[in-house]
């Protein structure tokens, strides 16, 4: 069923929000990476992984963690904290869409800054090749609170949905809980910012 029908009959929207946990910069250690999978803003499950820390890994890994697995042939969505996981470990959004056969949104909590971005990839290998994925990933929409980049789906519709999968602030709640997962695993226990 398509986004927009589940929409128009107010069906629950199942989706999974993926985010990194917290981890220290120049390690080199491997960072986590949680899934959780919501229908509407209910808990019902989750997937952990690991991405290299400004590696090129992170869209080969969600779809591993996904594809074949009990969670995928739920989804109706799949939610992105940011383009990137463990620094600037840059997810292809229209290569995870298409391998998903799901659409994929990056969700952002502001406008990101291009210029901070350039400059910090500059610090690292292959710049150019990490912004030609970040803009693959398309137009940012603003639609506040929700600033997004989305692949295979109407953004008015994503923003009408990222507000019924929202139930405390201006985050989904599938990535709220990922993100206060990642950092209870990492810190033994969550934080306040989620």
């Amino acid at each position: 069923m398509e986004l927009e029908d589940l929409l128009k009959r107010d069906r629950i929207i199942r989706v999974i929000g993926f985010d990194d946990a917290p981890f220290i910069r120049h390690a080199g250690n491997p960072v986590g990476v949680a899934g959780v999978v919501c229908a509407g803003t209910r808990f019902e499950g989750m997937v952990w992984g690991k991405v290299a820390p400004d590696g090129w890994d992170a869209t080969e890994i969600l779809c591993q963690l996904l594809i074949g697995g009990k969670f995928l042939p739920q989804l109706h969505l799949v939610l992105l904290d940011g383009i990137c996981l463990g620094g600037f470990n840059v997810i292809d959004l229209p290569l995870l869409a298409q391998r998903l056969e799901r659409p994929c949104v990056a969700v952002m909590r502001k406008l990101p800054n291009f210029i901070k971005i350039e400059a910090a990839l500059k610090r690292l290998p292959h710049p150019d090749k990490r912004l030609e994925i970040i803009r693959r990933a398309g137009t940012i929409y603003e639609y506040p609170p929700f600033y997004f980049q989305v692949c295979d789906a109407n953004p008015e519709t994503i923003a009408q949905i990222l507000t019924k999968l929202s139930d405390r602030g201006n985050v989904p709640e599938a990535l709220r809980i990922a993100h206060l997962i990642g950092a209870a695993i990492v810190k033994g226990e969550s934080g306040s910012q989620a």
